[in-house]
C-alpha cells in the first residue's frame, strides 16, 4: 500500500494530471514517492512523445516544437522552472540569505532575467531535437538525479525535502536506480547517462560547497540543468 500511495504522491507533486488524490506527506510513504520521481519523469516524457507522434504529420516542425515544450512545462506545473529561478536568486546573495530570499515568493530580477536565458535555450535546443522518443528517458534520468541528490547530499533547508531524505533508504535508491538503468539500456542512452549523472553530481557539490546543503528549489534546478545538457547531448550526438 506505501508503494502505491508514494508512486501517487510523487505523480501529484511531478505532475498536474488529476489521476489521483493523494497531496499529503504521510509519514512512511515520502521516501517511496523519492524512488518513483524517474518513473514519473518517464510517465511525462512518453505523453510528450506520444502528443509529438500523433501531431508530427498534422503540424510544421517548428511550431510542433514549440506546443510540445509548452505542453512540458504546463504538465509539470513549472515546478521546477519555479525552482530554477528561485536557486539563481539564491545565487546573487549572500550565503547567510540565500534560503530566505530562495523562499520569497516574488521573483528576484537575476532569476528572470537567467530563466528567460535558459528557457530560450530549452526551446531552441527542442526545435532542433529529432529524437522525441527518448524524452520518455531524457525526464527520466534527470529526475533520477534529484533521487539521488536527496539522498546522497545534505539537506539544508526546512520543508518536504527533510521528510524526503529522512525517509528515502538505500534500498530505495537502488531500486530507483536499477529500473532506470534497465530503460537506459532499453534505449541506448547510456553514454549521455552518465553526463548526466556527472552533471547532476557537480551541480549538487556545487551547492553544498556555496550553501552547505541541498533544497526543493536545487532539485528543480538541477532537475532543470540536467534535461537541458541531455538535449544538447543527443543533438551533438545526431549532427556529429
Amino acid at each position: 500500500m506505501k508503494l502505491f500511495y508514494g508512486f501517487a504522491l510523487a505523480f501529484n507533486m511531478l505532475t498536474i494530471l488529476p489521476f489521483f488524490k493523494v497531496h499529503t506527506f504521510f509519514k512512511g510513504i515520502n521516501g517511496y514517492s523519492a524512488m518513483f520521481y524517474p518513473l514519473v519523469g518517464f510517465i511525462i516524457g512518453a505523453v510528450l512523445w506520444g502528443v509529438h507522434s500523433l501531431l508530427q504529420t498534422q503540424l510544421p516542425p517548428t511550431h510542433l516544437a514549440v506546443l510540445i515544450f509548452a505542453l512540458w512545462i504546463l504538465l509539470t506545473g513549472a515546478l521546477h522552472l519555479d525552482g530554477l529561478s528561485d536557486t539563481i536568486d539564491g545565487l546573487f546573495v549572500s550565503k547567510q540569505r540565500a534560503f530566505e530570499v530562495m523562499k520569497d515568493a516574488h521573483v528576484g530580477g537575476m532569476g528572470m532575467i537567467f530563466t528567460f536565458a535558459f528557457l530560450a535555450l530549452k526551446l531552441s535546443s527542442l526545435i532542433y531535437f529529432e529524437a522525441y522518443y527518448l524524452l520518455p528517458v531524457l525526464l527520466m534520468i534527470s529526475r533520477l538525479n534529484a533521487s539521488l541528490a536527496i539522498y546522497f547530499f545534505p539537506y539544508a533547508s526546512k520543508g518536504v525535502g527533510a521528510l524526503l531524505k529522512e525517509e528515502l533508504s538505500l534500498k530505495m535508491v537502488l531500486f530507483a536506480f536499477i529500473y532506470s538503468c534497465v530503460l537506459v539500456y532499453f534505449f541506448s542512452f547510456g553514454t549521455s547517462f552518465f553526463l548526466s549523472l556527472l552533471v547532476g553530481l557537480l551541480c549538487a557539490a556545487f551547492f553544498v560547497k556555496r550553501l552547505g546543503g541541498l533544497s526543493g528549489d536545487i532539485y528543480g534546478f538541477i532537475i532543470e540543468i540536467s534535461e537541458l545538457v541531455l538535449l544538447n547531448a543527443v543533438i551533438i550526438r545526431t549532427y556529429a
